[in-house]
């Protein structure tokens, strides 16, 4: 079978779009979110116990 360089090319270049387009696995671990999203809850439900007075203001000011 003989190809041509545009043949080779295409071929080349439709094998490298088909792989580039396959979904990548996610960066994280299960465990790894559940443990996160366990710390995280943790956190808002211990920020949650905390009594604020509504007197109180930020640390920050808005500027215009």
């Amino acid at each position: 079978m003989k190809l041509t360089r545009r043949q080779l090319a295409a071929a080349i270049s439709g094998a490298a779009i088909a792989q580039a387009q396959t979904p990548q696995p996610s960066a994280a671990p299960p465990d790894e979110l559940e443990a996160a999203r366990g710390r995280l809850k943790a956190n808002s439900d211990l920020l949650a116990q905390q009594d604020v007075p509504a007197a109180t203001e930020p640390a920050f000011r808005f500027q215009a």
